[in-house]
Formats: C-alpha cells, sequence, structure tokens
C-alpha cells in the first residue's frame, strides 16, 4: 500500500486566481522560475561513468559529438548547435523511485563569445561537466546519496543553487510556435554572426552561455532551462513571469509528476508513473541501480495501475476548489471498490494513482472517499502510446 505524503500548494498570488481556469490553454507564453527545484553539478573526468552505473537513462550521449543537434530557441552568446538536456531518474538497488534529475551539458568555452564578443573564449584546462535539476526539498539527502555511491570515481558533487536556478516556459500559444517564428527579435543574436545588441536586449539574454531548451520529457510542456540567479532568463517578457503554482497546474492538466514528493520517494514504480513515455528510461544502456524491476516490469507488458490526471466535480458536473487533499481514495460507486489515491492536488485539479480498470469504466462512476458529493473525473492524457490501453484492454478480456 502506497503512503502518500500530503503534497497540496495553495497559490496567494493573484495570478493564480486568474489563470488557473481555461485561461491557462490559451495564455502564454508563461515563465516560472522554479524555487521547487535546486541545481547540482557534476565535475570530473569520470561523470559520464558515475552517472552511466546509476541513472535510468544512457548519459553517455553527453560525451558524443553534438552532431546536428540544434538549440530550440536562439538566445544569446550560443552556438547554434548544442546539446539537448536529458531526464532521468535515480532509483533505489529494489527499482523503487528515488529522485528525478534534468540533466543538461554546458556549452564548451570555445562555443562562447569573450568578453569582447569578437571571439570564442578558451579555457582549455576546464574539466568535464554536467548540471542537474533537481528536487530542493531532498537536495541534502539527494547529495548524500550521490556521494555514497561515488566511492573512488574522479567526480565533484557540488551544490550550486547559489550560482543559479531553474526556470520553465510554458503555455497553451507557447507550443503552436516554432523556434524560427517565436521571437523573431532573437533570430540574429548568438556566435556565428555579428553580436546584434538590440536583439540582445530585447530577449533579455546576456553572455552566460545558457539557453531554453524543449522540455526533455513532452513537447506540450514547454521549455525548461538552469539560468544564473542574478539575471532574467532571455524571452522572459516582465508581465507573463507568474507564480510556480501556474506551472504546477500545467502539468496537473497534462499529468505529469515531478520531484520526489509528487512521486513517492522509495514507493513509486517508475512504470506506473509513465517515466517512460516521458523519456526518461532506456531499456538498451546495460546496468544501472535498480534496472532488474523496471525491465521485469516492462517486458511483463502489463501495467495495472497509472498515473492519471484528474478533475474534481461537484454533482452538476460544475468544478469544485479546494476541496480534495492527497492521500484521499478514489472509489467506484457501482462497485465500492478502491479504484486508487489521489497523488497531488491543486484546485480543481490533481494527480491520482488509479487502476485503469476503474477509472475509464464508465462516466461519473468516480468519487472521494467520505466525500460523495465530489466527483472524480479520470482524464487520459492525449500523449500517451495507444498500445498502453490496448494492452490493458486485451489482459482484461483474457483475464
Amino acid at each position: 500500500m502506497h503512503r502518500f505524503k500530503p503534497y497540496l500548494r495553495f497559490c496567494k498570488s493573484s495570478l493564480y486566481s486568474y489563470f488557473s481556469t481555461h485561461n491557462l490553454e490559451t495564455a502564454g507564453p508563461l515563465a516560472s522560475k522554479l524555487k521547487s527545484r535546486s541545481v547540482v553539478r557534476f565535475r570530473g573526468p569520470d561523470t559520464v561513468k558515475f552517472l552511466q552505473g546509476l541513472l535510468t537513462n544512457d548519459v553517455r550521449r553527453f560525451s558524443e559529438p553534438v552532431g546536428e543537434r540544434s538549440s530550440t530557441v536562439p538566445t544569446p552568446n550560443l552556438p547554434s548547435v548544442s546539446v539537448p538536456p536529458m531526464y532521468a531518474a535515480l532509483l533505489t538497488p529494489q527499482g523503487r523511485f528515488l529522485y528525478d534529475l534534468f540533466l543538461y551539458r554546458p556549452p564548451k568555452p570555445d562555443a562562447k563569445l569573450d568578453s569582447s564578443g569578437s571571439r570564442p573564449s578558451s579555457d582549455p584546462d576546464q574539466s568535464f561537466e554536467l548540471f542537474a535539476d533537481v528536487d530542493a526539498t531532498f537536495l541534502d539527502e539527494l547529495l548524500e546519496t550521490f556521494k555514497k555511491y561515488r566511492l573512488r570515481s574522479k567526480v565533484e558533487i557540488e551544490n550550486v543553487v547559489e550560482e543559479y536556478s531553474c526556470w520553465q516556459r510554458y503555455g497553451g500559444k507557447l507550443s503552436e510556435k516554432s523556434s524560427s517564428t517565436e521571437e523573431p527579435e532573437a533570430a540574429s543574436v548568438g556566435w556565428g554572426a555579428a553580436v546584434d545588441r538590440s536583439g540582445e536586449s530585447a530577449s533579455r539574454g546576456g553572455n552566460c552561455g545558457w539557453q531554453w531548451f524543449k522540455d526533455p520529457r513532452l513537447d506540450s510542456l514547454g521549455f525548461r532551462g538552469i539560468f544564473p540567479s542574478n539575471i532574467i532568463p532571455p524571452l522572459v517578457e516582465a508581465d507573463k513571469e507568474t507564480d510556480e503554482q501556474n506551472y504546477l497546474l500545467w502539468r496537473l492538466r497534462k499529468g505529469v509528476a515531478e520531484g520526489s514528493t509528487e512521486i513517492p520517494k522509495g514507493e513509486a514504480v517508475p512504470l506506473e508513473y509513465n517515466l517512460v513515455a516521458l523519456n526518461a528510461i532506456s531499456f538498451d544502456k546495460g546496468c544501472y541501480v535498480g534496472q532488474e524491476l523496471v525491465a521485469r516490469t516492462h517486458h511483463r507488458g502489463v501495467i495495472r495501475k497509472r498515473l492519471l490526471p484528474l478533475r474534481f466535480l461537484n454533482d452538476c458536473g460544475e468544478e469544485v476548489e479546494q476541496k480534495v487533499a492527497p492521500g484521499s481514495e478514489v472509489i467506484d460507486t457501482a462497485s465500492h471498490k478502491k479504484a486508487g489515491t489521489v497523488t497531488t492536488a491543486l484546485g480543481c485539479r490533481g494527480l491520482g494513482l488509479l487502476r485503469l480498470d476503474e477509472a475509464f469504466k464508465r462516466s461519473g462512476a468516480l468519487t472521494i472517499q467520505g466525500q460523495e458529493n465530489v466527483k472524480v473525473e479520470a482524464i487520459r492524457p492525449d500523449w500517451w502510446p495507444a498500445e498502453w490501453l490496448q494492452e490493458h484492454q486485451q489482459h482484461s478480456a483474457a483475464a
């Protein structure tokens, strides 16, 4: 039985009350500084080898030639080609979720301009490094865990939370735009041509060498990046910077959990939280901590429970705000069976780990235990692979 820790955020910002309606889909692009996330730096010649043996994704990609992979949004003082970030997880030896990480390889010194803005800078002695965007609540514990695994590996693991901040850029309008047309004034800014100071000013960039990337999980989540804490990231409009609660709401609508509370640390089964479709797991990379259970569960082919986006309604079908707490049980009123558990809630939206045979059986059949006047609508995300439901239906028919 899962024991869910309370995770319910109430926003004091007036912007939340504005964007908590359907306007969140039409607004944008919005940007939020993610105070719930912190930045860790891995540095040293054994960095890739060290992380490769621990994490669920194939970290060797960061040591390969860049090739044709290009940055998504033009950003000042950046090369036209850069390495996209990676989403990955660290598991327990038993295959349960511990921490999620967004890994970034910073641009090399010779890909950035020097202080004069006229030629590449150079630092031949710079050690290989990767940056990780991690859950701030468990930062100290995460650092201790990685250092425990380090042993004799030549890798430094540093807390750089004072130097860097994590940001997300999202919204319905943003996902509809292509990188070439999104911010025309920024397109002429960057390494490879003369520096356009007016364009640099318009996009609010600097010479830090950091940039926005497509979120490595889903395109519909928007763009993610790490930036020095003393700057506003490029392309962030002053009136579009908004509370992180709006980003949480955006994820709830998409059905994506993040961090070691929403994905319960030491308890969550990675495949039930859809980490395969969120590009967090490689099945070709070889051994890593907790691999055996993940591989066995994946090849068995049937996942009976999955994390789903939820909507909370009254008897008239109207959305109800702040009525449901994490840990609440979801009940099928027809069978009186437990369908699952609410894991995260904000306003009239939430996430829940539900049995698929109960979640989509019939409309209006789900309610909250002890709150029969609150109905639960389970929503199938549009990014789910079609085979997930087909596999479940085939298994149910055979049972």
